[in-house]
């Protein structure tokens, strides 16, 4: 397919409309322009065994009756259904959470607490009161190799969207990255069974390439998944349905696509809850061996649920050389805004920078260089846009290091945290489980209840407010980790040595399940800031660099894991309150900071979702398709 002609943004969202719009007044056009959302899936590749036409689909849309500017704003709107390709996707998430999270549940045990006596492989005899462990290298140790473990597992996010946006196309990269991923699970396991154990040094070694290759493809699948779901919802425009009721409603795709990634991220906490809970108790009776197998075991359908299903997967393409076309044109544009002259002051030659008037992306649209423009430039001036978005939702992510910073504590330190509390038999790293468990019941309440709620008395809960919300909750969440913190030390026979006293087997008479509340804050700002990336990232994102921009959200926790490094030396007695304190007051302040620097892109989300569809590929596909031509 040939890129189009370049075409202003004005007359493609006027051609896409003209069908069902020239009896409107100019005034209810622009209505509709801002409600419409333009969530148009990619050029889908579709496997030889998937018979496709274009036509077909342009021509079943045509069947549907879309809103006009009027119903948009009177009738009431609903998601539509989700089909079961879809929750396909939505499984081998839970089966890769489930490996995940089962086997780094076990991380700060296996570093952090040494061998229990009389054990080989980590497990606590009986039932008694003791930790479960392996390697005995302290909290420190523990809390840097899993801010490593993060750092790693979100970097490789980039190198996973750029193979798959630019070589390999999605499915494929995820594939790869699955096989990559089980190869660094089966060294875990071997860095855990008894004979490596007893060498400590020998196996904190072998855990950490097992680790360094785990994440390797942890970070390639997670790039990818998530827009690989959010494609197989077909409808991209909204339509009007009659129930049988006779109540008109219109089905909104823009809904359907927030609905999608919040049952998505259920699926990522139910296998992220049972893989906790079940590897925690197979450490603590069984050893951390078991603990690492079964989660290997679990990822193995992950596979095979992709390679059955195939053929029924909306598959976009590698699009070639679109990076290097978006990094051309934006140092096109910085070229043609910022004029340099050289001028000398006292003799000594200085560059002088001036911007120009013309608003930055104007300058470089194919309809504002004309026949000026270089050959490489075989774009419309719809991607301009895409990509000028795509920018701007990367600006939003800037602030996530400080939301992620709180988040970690989870990982971590509020493990170790629930080690020193009265635990009456229960494991302490099963309690932050309640993160998981507060997700799976409150996105249906947010789903069901609280968004339709808040539709129908006129809130419009934008991507950007829900994201302010969720910084809040999370700030509030430690703070409730630094009360926690400071009557830990106020209650406990060891003061402010609340590790000193774990070693000799005593706990504070504080009764872990405090934690809770922390961890139900927790899981409430993740429906509100992690799910909201994700649909953010996605809508967003110029169709064609969707793993990329999604990539970049998920930096942002790896930044945040190098950022935590920072604060590594406040992960121990007697500085632990402190250590939660700084946290809370970050998370406010990312709060604060990210709604001041981005509320006025708060008020442009309609326009951004309504920007005309650009049919720009990318090089390579276009020469791909011309050689099938």
């Amino acid at each position: 397919m040939n890129p189009a002609d370049s075409v202003e943004i004005g007359d493609a969202v006027a051609a896409q409309k003209n069908a069902h719009l020239d009896h409107l007044p100019l005034g209810k056009e622009v209505h509709l322009e801002k409600d419409v959302i333009a969530r148009e899936s990619s050029i889908e590749e579709v496997p030889a065994t998937k018979e496709y036409h274009a036509g077909g689909e342009e021509s079943e849309a045509l069947n549907k009756l879309h809103p006009t500017a009027e119903e948009m704003q009177t009738l009431r709107r609903v998601s539509g259904k989700m089909n079961w390709i879809t929750f396909s996707v939505a499984f081998v998430e839970l089966c890769e959470r489930f490996s995940y999270y089962g086997t780094t549940a076990v991380f700060v045990n296996f570093i952090q607490q040494p061998l229990p006596p009389g054990s080989t492989t980590g497990s606590i005899p009986g039932t008694g009161s003791e930790v479960p462990g392996a390697l005995g290298m302290g909290q420190q140790a523990s809390t840097g190799l899993t801010l490593f473990n993060s750092f790693w597992a979100y970097v490789m996010p980039l190198a996973g969207a750029f193979l798959a946006d630019q070589y390999w196309g999605r499915f494929r990269t995820i594939m790869f990255s699955i096989v990559c991923a089980l190869v660094g699970h089966t060294i875990l396991i071997i860095s855990a069974i008894p004979p490596v154990i007893a060498n400590p040094n020998g196996a904190i070694a072998c855990f950490a390439i097992g680790l360094i290759i785990m994440g390797m493809g942890t970070g390639g699948f997670k790039s990818n998944i998530s827009a690989l779901i959010a494609e197989q919802y077909p409808d991209e425009r909204p339509y009007i349905k009659t129930l049988p009721s006779g109540e008109r409603i219109i089905i909104d795709p823009a809904a359907t696509v927030a609905r999608v990634y919040l049952y998505f991220y259920l699926c990522i906490n139910v296998g992220s809850l049972t893989g906790q809970i079940s590897m925690v108790y197979a450490e603590r009776y069984v050893g951390f061996w078991l603990s690492f197998l079964l989660p290997t075991i679990m990822f193995c359908f992950s596979p095979l649920v992709l390679y059955l299903c195939r053929n029924k997967y909306i598959l976009v393409p590698p699009t070639g050389s679109v990076y290097t076309q978006a990094y051309r044109l934006i140092r096109e544009g910085i070229r043609h805004h910022w004029s340099v002259t050289t001028v000398k002051v006292a003799g000594i030659p200085f560059k002088r920078y001036k911007k120009n008037g013309t608003p930055f992306w104007e300058t470089v649209k194919p309809s504002t260089l004309g026949d000026s423009r270089p050959s490489w430039m075989t774009f419309d001036d719809a991607w301009v846009d895409e990509v000028a978005r795509g920018l701007k939702a990367c600006r939003v992510f800037l602030w996530y290091p400080l939301y992620w910073l709180a988040y970690n504590q989870m990982l971590n330190n509020l493990t170790s945290q629930a080690a020193t509390m009265k635990l009456g038999g229960v494991p302490n790293d099963i309690i932050n489980n309640f993160n998981p468990l507060a997700l799976i019941i409150f996105i249906p309440i947010f789903d069901r209840g609280l968004y339709p709620f808040l539709r129908r008395v006129g809130i419009n809960f934008t991507p950007l407010k829900r994201i302010t919300a969720g910084f809040f909750m999370a700030g509030s969440g430690m703070i409730v980790a630094t009360v926690t913190q400071h009557y830990i030390y106020k209650k406990g026979p060891c003061g402010k040595e609340a590790n000193r006293c774990l070693e000799e087997g005593i706990h504070v008479n504080i009764s872990v399940w405090v934690q809770a509340l922390t961890y139900i804050l927790g899981g409430i700002s993740e429906i509100l800031a992690s799910v909201t990336s994700l649909e953010y990232a996605f809508t967003k994102a110029p169709k064609n660099m969707r793993s990329l921009v999604q990539a970049v959200s998920m930096f942002m926790n790896a930044f945040s894991a190098a950022l935590g490094q920072a604060f590594v030396g406040l992960s121990t007695d007697p500085l632990l309150v402190w250590n939660y304190a700084v946290v809370a007051i970050l998370a406010f302040v990312g709060g604060i900071g990210f709604w001041l620097t981005n509320y006025k892109l708060d008020r442009q989300e309609d326009e951004l979702n309504s920007l005309a569809q650009s049919k720009f590929v990318g090089q390579g596909m276009k020469q791909d398709e011309e050689a099938k031509a």
